[in-house]
């Protein structure tokens, strides 16, 4: 008898529970598992097969509003799209605005004065008085156009010789007795700050050319320097890029220095060598001294001025140009910078080799 009570009394739950979800269903437009309808509907009930839909039909209003937001989504992807796109363009465009191609070409086109030698001399070289500008040397068109970056990008092999033509130039702090205290000492930074920041594989030559007997001699250091420079250079076919850094030397009272991003740093100048001298107001080859690298040597350190004048003016002096060839027959990628002066700190002139290794960098990987 009890057993009879307690199935009508579940029945009559089993149908009350069925009508209030069926009634919800009618109102929501929801569909319910068969499986959750049953466990609901009969709280100790268990099945082994899976659920099973209820009600599948769907009214016309909710294939409307399905249909309705397919639309929706498919309008919102495209504006997605066309954001995308327009940012994708922007980011090319920024990124084409930034490279130094573009820069050079826009400062050709832009500047009409480069066919100028005074506009030359005013804004970018200075001249020394044994020699003398030509638009034949200093045709800014070619010189911008000629390709100066390092060509073979295999950075497992060195790429770039830093050398010292005159390594005991030191600085109004320095120790004349640590080789480091000098331009050598910018020369390990250069190398470190190529090799680690900037991925340049670099090789720095430390041995002095202008130590003769123990002492100081600057006599006949670059005729020194070119045969040992030669060789290693023959060892390292892969180095395309050779730099020869100086300190100038100027009247005691001169300080040679700029505030770059808060920090005091020495001035910089690029030196140039055309191996012609004037001679009755007529300008001579020196045929004792052949660069075949003179165009190239031009293009290099007009590029670095260019580009340093635009991240950080007032760090270089103008470029420097005498009749001579210095060590600027080495490579056709040939420098020669002068970092500061023997009244600079040597802590101006290597805060000066941050910006100068950013902007070689720069020039030699065409970025």
């Amino acid at each position: 008898m009890q057993r009879l009570l307690d199935f009508f009394r579940l029945s009559a739950y089993s149908i009350m529970l069925s009508f209030f979800m069926i009634i919800s269903i009618f109102i929501y437009k929801k569909y319910i598992p068969y499986e959750l309808f049953l466990r609901e509907a009969i709280p100790f009930y268990k099945s082994s097969f899976n659920a099973q839909v209820l009600f599948v039909p769907q009214t016309k209003k909710v294939f409307k509003e399905q249909k309705l937001n397919s639309k929706k989504n498919l309008a919102k992807q495209n504006i997605i799209s066309e954001i995308i796109n327009e940012q994708n363009i922007k980011f090319q465009e920024e990124n084409k605005s930034k490279s130094l191609n573009y820069l050079y070409k826009n400062l050709l086109a832009s500047n009409k004065n480069f066919s100028d030698i005074s506009y030359l001399k005013t804004c970018f070289y200075n001249t020394d008085k044994k020699t003398e500008l030509t638009l034949a040397d200093f045709d800014v068109k070619k010189l911008l156009n000629t390709n100066v970056a390092i060509e073979n990008k295999n950075f497992l092999q060195p790429k770039v010789l830093i050398f010292h033509t005159h390594s005991t130039e030191m600085f109004k702090d320095s120790d004349p007795n640590n080789i480091y205290d000098g331009v050598v000492g910018l020369g390990k930074k250069l190398c470190d700050l190529l090799n680690e920041k900037y991925n340049i594989n670099t090789i720095h030559h430390t041995k002095r050319y202008d130590f003769i007997n123990n002492k100081p001699d600057k006599r006949g250091a670059y005729e020194r320097m070119e045969p040992e420079i030669t060789k290693i250079l023959k060892e390292n076919p892969s180095i395309e890029v050779a730099i020869d850094i100086h300190r100038d030397g100027v009247a005691d009272s001169v300080h040679l220095v700029e505030k770059i991003n808060n920090k005091p740093t020495a001035k910089i100048m690029f030196v140039n060598g055309i191996c012609k001298l004037l001679k009755n107001d007529v300008l001579m080859p020196i045929k004792n001294l052949p660069n075949p690298y003179i165009n190239t040597n031009l293009a290099l350190s007009l590029k670095m001025q260019i580009l340093a004048n635009k991240l950080y003016p007032g760090l270089n002096r103008k470029i420097y140009v005498n009749a001579y060839r210095y060590s600027l027959n080495m490579l056709p990628k040939s420098l020669l910078i002068e970092v500061g002066a023997q009244t600079n700190s040597k802590q101006e002139a290597l805060n000066a080799i941050d910006f100068l290794a950013e902007i070689l960098a720069k020039v030699l990987l065409d970025e």
